[in-house]
């Protein structure tokens, strides 16, 4: 037999954004389950939006105070400067926002978004039943890896913020930057659940999708783009977990042949997740 030809990083890449659109078609075969899973992000979604108001209202007054070194400046330079810090911080608020609506909205709506991820599985052949520990263990667990996932947003939003002050390009540089960034943060976040019913936490999600990372950003980045159009992150959230779901049956080999389910299984497994 000869061996499977190699797909290029960017064919891997685009092959993740198609799962988002993948994730989409789950409206046709589910439409009342998605449905449910509009209420916790729309529910979320007033209050993110809320804070972006808030802050696109006061973006000329948070520019000029972060930038009072140019106050002295022609007003030509000063104009330009303060235009480059209001977009940087823009920039890097939605960022933020982005990653931290996901997170409070996979919480909030965690039976709903299972249900999603049990369809899907259901669609395409469901993988052994794994033992839960238990609701409040499972809850408590799943609180404290969305905090470790968001932990390195204010740091990663920081050097975003910093991007886009580089003369000329920096916008450009920073929200491209943001969505990549971004986008890898929400596709580990939103691929929680369905790892999760396969008995692989954290570090093992994190390891499986490494190895995977061309297809797991071009879906990270494809559900961020589409969190920043208005009331985009309310329509594409339950399709964005369904794709997540997708991507999970992909990287562990679920869809592949009996060699390649086993590879990526012990390759999940290896060392031993906590």
């Amino acid at each position: 037999a000869h061996p499977a030809p190699r797909v290029s990083a960017l064919g891997e890449f685009f092959s993740g954004v198609g799962l988002l659109f993948r994730g989409f078609r789950i409206w046709a075969t589910a439409p009342r389950l998605m449905l449910l899973g509009m209420i916790p992000a729309a529910i979320v979604g007033a209050l993110a939006i809320a804070a972006v108001v808030v802050l696109v209202v006061n973006i000329e007054s948070i520019a000029t105070a972060a930038t009072p070194f140019a106050l002295e400046w022609n007003d030509f330079a000063q104009a330009a400067t303060q235009f480059a810090a209001g977009l940087a911080v823009l920039i890097a608020s939605f960022f933020v926002i982005v990653n931290t609506y996901t997170t409070v909205t996979l919480m909030v709506g965690d039976v709903f978004y299972r249900m999603i991820a049990a369809h899907v599985d259901a669609m395409h052949g469901a993988p052994p039943a794994h033992d839960t520990q238990g609701f409040w263990r499972d809850l408590r667990r799943g609180i404290v890896e969305g905090i470790r996932v968001l932990l390195p947003t204010v740091g990663l939003a920081i050097l975003v913020l910093l991007l886009g002050f580089i003369p000329l390009a920096g916008g450009f540089i920073a929200a491209t930057a943001g969505a990549l960034m971004g986008g890898w943060l929400l596709v580990v976040e939103l691929s929680n659940i369905p790892f999760e019913s396969r008995g692989l936490h954290l570090t093992a999600r994190r390891r499986v999708l490494r190895a995977a990372r061309a297809r797991s950003l071009g879906l990270g980045a494809a559900t961020y783009l589409v969190f920043l159009i208005p009331l985009g992150a309310v329509f594409a959230m339950p399709a964005a977990l369904a794709g997540a779901t997708l991507l999970t049956r992909s990287v562990l080999g679920e869809d592949g042949s009996p060699s390649e389910r086993g590879a990526s299984t012990t390759a999940a497994e290896q060392p031993p997740d906590n």
